[in-house]
């Protein structure tokens, strides 16, 4: 059985998508979309940047929607596409739900375009942070923020579940500091500091959850037969009033992205392919679930390995 996998912020690089552009109607046309339904030219900043832009979150969050779309309508173009279920990581979470047909393509860049814009705008710059906390278990970033929480009566907590030893944290700087030396101090092998704009998926994000309410409100969500499996349950979900409440939930909620996993391997799935930019959530998988297949379809090129991995999954 198979899972689609959709990457988040952070997964874009200049140049992305144009193999595929070049090779593809299908994801000619999703591009074409984007483009007109964002009223500037997405795709050339996908294609040659530059850098510092499609870094912007409000342009990133699209950027990285609009290539993932337009890799699994190349892949669709080339095979039948059956999955079981699919899943995002944050922003992901979005192209998961275009994929299901909960969520129409349009609607989904207009709604992320306006998402990322919220976030970057919710904290002044240089109040929040974000840092990975690594070779623990997540029980040990949660007693960390939990500490240093009581001692600066400041915000930081889990933000990304991402694997059995890596939890990312975020909240304001000096909690995310003392959490992450106290995270040392209770056995983490090391913490790291992300280069990221704002420190998502946290309390400091409720600004931005506020503003994101209004716009999900004004777009239609539909049924799906296609459950996505949720950031903030962990759990299928196919009700299209329910995506539209969790999208807004998982603004200020952590990713529990292990449980995702888990979930998927519960209910039967042996292949998962990942598709759009970067490879990050095919190496999570691989700590999570190392029994699941696992294949990446980021590029033109790995088009064909995509193929195969569609063809063991139905067999």
């Amino acid at each position: 059985m198979l899972a689609l996998l959709f990457p988040g912020q952070g997964s874009q690089e200049v140049g992305m998508g144009r193999d595929v552009y070049e090779a593809s109607a299908a994801a000619r046309s999703a591009y074409d979309e984007a483009d007109a339904a964002l009223g500037f030219a997405l795709s050339r900043l996908c294609f040659e940047g530059p850098e510092e832009e499609l870094r912007r979150t409000e342009l990133q969050q699209p950027a990285i929607l609009a290539t993932s779309v337009a890799l699994l309508r190349a892949l669709q173009e080339r095979a039948a596409v059956e999955p079981c279920a699919v899943a995002g990581h944050s922003l992901g979470e979005y192209t998961a739900l275009v994929a299901s047909g909960t969520l129409r393509f349009t609607d989904a860049l207009r709604l992320v375009r306006e998402r990322g814009r919220y976030m970057q705008e919710a904290v002044p710059e240089g109040r929040g942070a974000m840092a990975a906390v690594l070779g623990c278990g997540p029980d040990v970033a949660e007693r960390a923020c939990e500490d240093a929480r009581k001692t600066s009566g400041r915000v930081v907590a889990p933000a990304n579940y991402n694997g059995p030893t890596q939890t990312v944290i975020a909240g304001d700087v000096v909690a995310v500091e003392m959490a992450c030396t106290r995270a040392r101090q209770l056995g983490a092998r090391r913490t790291l500091a992300l280069p990221v704009s704002a420190p998502f998926h946290c309390a400091l994000m409720g600004p931005a959850a506020d503003r994101l309410g209004p716009e999900l409100a004004r777009v239609p969500f539909a049924d799906s037969k296609l459950p996505v499996v949720t950031n903030v349950e962990a759990t299928p979900n196919a009700e299209g009033a329910r995506a539209r409440d969790l999208l807004a939930a998982q603004v200020t909620a952590p990713v529990r992205f292990t449980e995702m996993v888990e979930t998927l391997a519960r209910m039967g799935v042996t292949q998962v392919i990942e598709i759009g930019p970067g490879r990050v959530l095919s190496g999570l998988v691989a700590r999570i679930a190392p029994d699941l297949r696992r294949a990446s379809l980021a590029a033109q090129s790995d088009l064909g390995s995509a193929v195969a991995a569609l063809a063991g999954a139905a067999g």
